[in-house]
């Protein structure tokens, strides 16, 4: 007799200002998972918890979380499906808190020896009206919203690093400015994928740059030192297991090249629910260890988790 296949609700949407991304990883999932043989249920969530209970009932075998940004990423979800008993993809509760939350994540993993770039948490208020923080040049960062979603980097002779109309949050992370290249591994499971380098013409692998396709070129294997290879993935695989995650996750690197050995490489976050569109990095990788990303989502269904289910 041949198994029953899981029915599979896929979360996507959201009210983060990911909600469109979201909504575009989602859709590829759920033609994945059904490709692949399970039932699937689509669901775009809003900021509605009777909602979403009433979309999860009767329960699923296992929700896919397709969703990003807050609400989504930020254990917010995971507790309601926790508290429900649903099995779920990628990390937990905690876990999701502290990756989605940059500088939290970097004052755990410096516990470990993993270097960022120097940086300070301020209120916004503090940035207003002129004066620098740090010598200019700067990134300032939201320090809960992910796909670059505000992030700006701050030149010398700017009068304010952030004006009146900054909408994403009180806390604003200010690090000092990485030259060089853009980097990012994947893990899945406790094992890296690949190191992938991002080529882009924008000053900054910001939201156009990630999802337009033509705006970024991904190079993978990344063209670099096999020493700096293989530390971005050592220290991807590290971020990962410290902060709890499940799944899969990406960590991002700024390498500035002209310093010698992988003295140069600098971690500047983990996405713990990598995105799942045609442009996204995490099935490319997975795609270049010869991963399909059919095999990929269901490796994730499969993997589900719930402390409480």
């Amino acid at each position: 007799m041949t198994a029953r296949k899981k029915h599979v609700a896929v979360l996507m949407g959201g009210w983060s200002a990911e909600r469109e991304v979201s909504l575009v990883s989602g859709a590829a999932v759920a033609k994945a998972l059904e490709e692949e043989g399970y039932t699937v249920t689509a669901v775009d969530v809003q900021r509605d918890l009777d909602g979403i209970i009433k979309a999860l009932t009767p329960k699923p075998d296992v929700v896919f979380n397709a969703l990003h940004g807050r609400g989504g990423e930020d254990g917010t979800i995971q507790g309601v499906l926790e508290f429900m008993g649903i099995p779920f993809t990628h990390s937990g509760v905690l876990a999701s808190a502290i990756a989605m939350d940059k500088a939290m994540t970097k004052r755990v993993l410096e516990t470990v020896g993993v270097r960022s770039p120097k940086g300070m948490l301020l209120h916004k208020g503090e940035l207003l009206g002129g004066g620098h923080p740090m010598e200019p040049p700067y990134i300032i960062k939201p320090v809960d919203e992910g796909s670059t979603v505000g992030v700006t980097r701050v030149h010398q002779g700017q009068n304010s690093p952030i004006g009146d109309g900054w909408t994403f949050g009180e806390r604003v992370l200010v690090e000092e400015f990485i030259p060089g290249r853009e980097l990012t591994a994947g893990v899945m499971g406790d094992k890296p994928l690949a190191v992938t380098e991002i080529q882009f013409a924008a000053e900054l692998f910001d939201y156009t740059a990630k999802y337009t396709a033509g705006h970024a070129r991904h190079i993978i294997p990344a063209p670099i030192p096999e020493a700096v290879y293989a530390e971005a993935m050592r220290v991807a695989v590290l971020a990962h297991q410290t902060l709890g995650c499940r799944g899969v996750s990406r960590s991002d690197f700024r390498w500035d090249d002209s310093k010698p050995g992988i003295e140069g490489l600098y971690f500047l976050e983990i996405n713990n629910q990598p995105g799942m569109t045609p442009l996204s990095l995490v099935p490319e990788q997975a795609a270049h260890v010869g991963i399909s990303y059919g095999a990929l989502v269901s490796w994730l269904v499969e993997n589900a988790a719930c402390q409480h289910a």
